[in-house]
C-alpha cells in the first residue's frame, strides 16, 4: 500500500515529491510571497504497524538551516500527545522515521496550535468573569484579530504571541498564562488583576497560522519588522495592535516566540534603544534573573547578543515599545529543540512545558508589578 501524505488542513505544509509503501520524498513549501520556510505539518496514512521513512529534501536552504542539527520532529496519532520522532539531518536532508500503530499519523515541526483551538481559547476566556473580548479588526484573509482584556489596575501590561506563526509554542504559552490569570482563586492572578490591566493578543498572525507559514502573514510580511511604520495594506495586524497600545500606553510587554537553533529558553531585551533609562533596564534585568531563579526551564547563559548602545532595531516590537512608551519590554524565546539543561527524551520541549512557563512568567511579574 503506497503511503498517502496530505497537508490540506489548518496549518498544513508539505509538498510530496514521491512515495512508496515505506518511504516518501518531501519538500517544505515557502511562505506565500516570501522566501521563508521551515514549518511543516502533514498527515501520513497507510503506515500502521510498519516503519516508514520521511525525507524532507530542501532543508539546506530553509530559513534557519542551523536549526536542524540535533532537532527532533514531533508526531502524534491522537493530535493531543506529540512525541519526538527518530530524526536525523545530513547533507541538507531531514530524515524522520516513525512506526505508527494506526493508519493516520500527523507529523509537524512542533506541536501545532490550530486556529480552531485558538477560537476555543478565545471563547473560553471571553466567558470568564471580568474578561472582555475585542475584535481589533480583520486580517487580509478576513480572519478576526482578537484581544482579551482583564484586570482593574493602573499598570498596562501587554502580552502578545505568534507574530511568527510557525512558532506555535507561543500560543501554548498563552493558553497557560490565560488559565492562571482567569483562576480567581489563584493569589498571583488576584494580585496581578488588582495591580494591572492586561491586554492579551494570543495570536498576532492568524493568516500565517492557518496557511502553514513559518514567519510571515498573508502578504509575505515579517510582522516583527513592521513596528516602526505598520500599514493597513501589508501589516494591519501590527497597525491595529499598535493603535490600541497608543490608546492604553504600555508599562510591561512580553512578545512570545520560538527559536529554531538555541536549545534553551531565554529573553532578549531593549539595551540598544536611543532613550535607554537605567531604571527600566534594572527592572528588566531583575525580571530576567528572578525568572531564572524560579524555574529550571529558564536560563541566562544562552541567548542573543546584547544590542549596541543606540543601535536597537526599532522595527522590532520589543525595542519599539521600550522606546515609544518607556515600557519594560522583552522577547521570550522557547526552543523547537529540547531544553538541553532539562531534557525530556519522549516529548522534548512541549505544549505542557510552554503552558507551565506562561504561568511561571506571571508569578515573576507579580514580584515586580509594584515597581513598574
Amino acid at each position: 500500500m503506497t503511503l498517502s501524505i496530505t497537508s490540506a488542513f489548518d496549518s498544513g505544509n508539505i509538498r510530496v515529491l514521491s512515495t512508496t509503501d515505506s518511504r516518501a520524498e518531501l519538500e517544505i513549501v515557502k511562505d506565500h510571497q516570501s522566501d521563508f520556510y521551515q514549518w511543516f505539518h502533514f498527515r501520513v496514512a497507510g503506515a500502521a504497524g510498519r516503519e516508514v521513512e520521511l525525507v524532507i529534501a530542501n532543508c539546506a536552504t530553509s530559513a534557519y538551516p542551523d536549526g536542524w542539527a540535533d532537532y527532533k520532529a514531533r508526531y502524534s496519532e491522537d493530535r493531543e500527545n506529540w512525541l519526538q520522532a527518530d530524526t536525523s539531518y545530513a547533507n541538507g536532508r531531514l530524515t524522520i522515521r516513525i512506526e505508527p500503530d494506526t493508519n493516520a499519523c500527523w507529523v509537524a515541526y512542533f506541536a501545532p496550535y490550530s486556529m480552531e483551538r485558538h477560537h476555543d481559547l478565545i471563547a473560553w476566556a471571553a466567558s470568564q468573569p471580568g474578561v472582555t473580548q475585542t475584535e481589533l479588526g480583520t486580517t487580509l484573509d478576513g480572519q478576526p484579530l482578537d484581544m482579551l482584556t482583564l484586570g482593574d489596575g493602573e499598570k498596562q501590561v501587554w502580552l502578545y504571541a505568534r507574530q511568527h506563526p510557525g512558532e506555535s509554542m507561543a500560543e501554548w504559552w498563552m493558553e497557560g498564562a490565560l488559565e492562571r490569570l482567569c483562576d480567581l482563586e489563584d493569589s498571583v492572578a488576584r494580585l496581578l488583576r488588582q495591580e494591572a490591566t492586561f491586554h492579551i493578543v494570543p495570536n498576532m498572525n492568524p493568516d500565517g497560522s492557518k496557511r502553514g507559514h513559518l514567519r510571515t502573514n498573508a502578504a509575505g510580511v515579517n510582522l516583527n519588522r513592521e513596528w516602526h511604520a505598520p500599514s493597513m495594506e501589508k501589516s494591519q495586524e501590527v497597525f491595529l495592535v499598535r493603535e490600541q497600545m497608543d490608546r492604553t500606553g504600555v508599562d510591561f510587554a512580553m512578545d512570545v516566540h520560538g527559536d529554531e537553533a538555541i536549545p534553551a529558553v531565554f529573553v532578549a531585551g531593549f539595551e540598544g534603544i536611543p532613550s535607554l533609562k537605567q531604571d527600566r533596564l534594572a527592572l528588566y534585568n531583575r525580571y530576567r534573573d528572578t525568572l531564572a531563579a524560579r524555574t529550571p526551564d529558564f536560563q541566562t547563559r544562552l541567548g542573543y547578543p546584547l544590542g549596541a548602545p543606540g543601535k536597537a532595531n526599532l522595527s522590532m516590537s520589543t525595542a519599539q515599545l521600550a522606546e515609544r512608551y518607556g515600557a519594560v519590554s522583552m522577547t521570550l524565546e522557547m526552543p523547537f529543540k529540547d531544553n538541553d539543561d532539562l531534557p525530556d527524551a519522549d516529548y522534548g520541549w512541549s505544549p505542557a512545558r510552554s503552558m507551565q512557563l506562561g504561568k511561571d512568567c506571571l508569578a515573576v511579574l507579580a514580584e515586580i508589578i509594584g515597581d513598574l
